[in-house]
């Protein structure tokens, strides 16, 4: 057997499928090879990218990576497309020069809260891709949630709201410095965001996005987004997932150019149910895993049906990551 799996405490079932999927090495040419390795998962990409859709996150644990050039080389054996990170918040360096990236590098009290990954973006990535090289002393954790179970309960929450925003779908609010800010979790700057250097190449990407936008005074731009599906049916798993950013929004995005509450709205400007928002953050925290990082541990995540969100941490935390279109 080329796919060996395993079970971890924090794991638990949704619709009956282990979640996250954990695989060990199967033997121990896989575990001291990293071109064994390599040719495993060349070997196994098909299959694996079926676990992947299947379960929603897969956790790969007890492999030979230890830095990012290993995990790079890693996910060059799979057909997953390299996409740049294009319109996203966070702040986040450059790793190597093709698809990695640090995950979010905002400071280490902070949560940051469940999204799917660029729900505010017309064309967000299929997959996301982390990889622990440093883990840290306490907490850290990067905590994923199935989408469609939170749906669910948010309709249960309150199924009048619920269904307004799945007909109106939302808009997203955002004030972009001049220069990358990383004192704050969505202070990327309106040319990293974009990944251009003038004003006019910045218009050109938030018109392409649908986007609004007000320059400011000194130098940073207020945006709006088009408004974006809030609720999809995902065709693989044939069930309704909560794919957007709201709560992340509204409880995160913070600082001193934002305010989370009025940074997403609805149909006619209109804010989020605070009441809802509590009740669904909370169902969100009671619904979700949350497992201890090793160093070189990789998570794949399917973007289309599992959120995720990072927990506060103490110590160094050296997380990794890379997005796929498909």
């Amino acid at each position: 057997m080329s796919i060996l799996i395993d079970v971890i405490d924090e794991q638990k079932k949704v619709a009956g499928l282990d979640f996250p999927l954990v695989i060990k090495p199967h033997n121990t040419q896989v575990t001291e090879s990293k071109a064994e390795f390599n040719q495993w998962v060349a070997d196994n990409k098909v299959e694996l990218k079926a676990h992947l859709i299947k379960h929603g996150a897969v956790l790969f644990r007890g492999f030979p990576l230890a830095g990012a050039e290993d995990f790079e080389t890693m996910l060059n054996q799979t057909d997953f497309q390299n996409m740049p990170y294009v319109g996203g918040a966070a702040p986040r360096s450059q790793v190597t020069a093709s698809r990695i990236v640090t995950a979010n590098e905002s400071p280490a009290s902070e949560k940051i809260p469940f999204h799917h990954e660029m729900a505010q973006v017309p064309t967000p990535p299929g997959y996301i891709f982390f990889y622990c090289d440093t883990a840290p002393e306490e907490g850290g954790a990067t905590s994923i949630l199935h989408s469609a179970e939170i749906c669910k309960q948010f309709f249960a929450i309150d199924p009048e709201f619920a269904a307004s925003i799945e007909e109106s779908g939302v808009s997203y609010k955002r004030v972009m410095p001049y220069e990358t800010d990383k004192s704050s979790a969505i202070g990327r700057s309106w040319r990293d965001t974009f990944l251009v250097e003038t004003k006019a190449q910045a218009e050109d990407a938030m018109r392409d996005a649908g986007m609004s936008w007000e320059w400011l005074e000194d130098g940073g731009v207020s945006t709006k987004t088009q408004a974006l599906p809030a609720i999809r049916l995902d065709p693989e798993i044939n069930e309704k997932v909560f794919f957007n950013s709201i709560a992340a929004v509204y409880t995160g995005w913070n600082d001193e150019r934002n305010k989370g509450e009025t940074s997403v709205v609805g149909k006619d400007d209109c804010l989020m149910d605070a009441k809802v928002m509590a009740e669904l953050v909370d169902e969100m925290d009671a619904l979700c895993v949350n497992f201890k990082w090793q160093e070189g541990d990789v998570l794949w995540v399917n973007n289309h049906t599992v959120m995720h969100a990072r927990q506060p941490f103490k110590g160094e935390r050296l997380t990794l990551a890379s997005i796929s279109f498909k």
